[in-house]
């Protein structure tokens, strides 16, 4: 389960998705990758602009660590599961390391940093310019860290959560990233909330989503 942010920080703390996702016998990995916030501020930027993949190679050295290493869990069938930047890190993990997941979640993630700048509401983007790169100054970085574009590598089944209304991760990065995999006969599944935003915020839209989420995941890790 890879945070949002990407500058925030996941703690010790009562958490009703892990909680859930424990419930029905899933172990749960929580990492601070490259780029979270309390340890200081080298490691708040190791992750800015061009260093965007250092941080997802983080998460396949934590997957490999946990294959080799922990036998309480089966890293034969493991899955990727974030929202917001998290999404974007589920997206990026399944194109530059595709061999090492069996499902992935990505809920309002980034698929395309140039159309998310360019779509994002105007209040937050020389906000994010400042994380990411600008589209002045930084677009071929903003290509190069794109999932969008290495679609071509992707062969884990993928399920993307969306709320129409969101004005930070726009629609636009679900649909296309949706479309390109659907071309490419891909399992891959869209679930749209048009109630939403950014995020699932609404208890009866939780319920779909996660109940979803659970069948989704039973389907490519429990019954295979």
């Amino acid at each position: 389960m890879i945070h949002g942010g990407p500058e925030a920080q996941i703690t010790p703390s009562f958490n009703k998705i892990i909680q859930f996702f424990v419930s029905e016998g899933y172990a749960v990995v929580t990492p601070n990758i490259r780029g979270s916030a309390g340890y200081g501020k080298t490691y708040l930027s190791l992750d800015d602009k061009e260093k965007r993949m250092d941080s997802i190679q983080d998460i396949k050295e934590l997957a490999i660590h946990l294959k080799r290493n922990e036998p309480r869990i089966n890293g034969e069938k493991s899955a990727i599961y974030g929202g917001s930047y998290g999404g974007f890190a589920v997206l990026a993990s399944i194109t530059e390391y595709p061999d090492l997941w069996k499902a992935a979640i990505d809920i309002v993630g980034i698929s395309n940093f140039v159309t998310f700048l360019k779509n994002t509401a105007a209040w937050r983007r020389k906000f994010r310019e400042a994380e990411y790169g600008s589209l002045e100054h930084d677009y071929e970085v903003l290509v190069s860290i794109s999932p969008i574009h290495k679609v071509d590598r992707i062969k884990t089944p993928l399920l993307i959560i969306q709320g129409d209304n969101d004005e930070r991760v726009p629609l636009s990065e679900a649909i296309q990233i949706h479309e390109k995999l659907s071309e490419r006969n891909v399992p891959v599944e869209l679930l749209r909330f048009h109630d939403e935003g950014h995020g699932i915020a609404k208890r009866k839209n939780q319920i779909i989503a996660y109940r979803k989420i659970i069948d989704f995941l039973n389907k490519y890790l429990k019954e295979q």
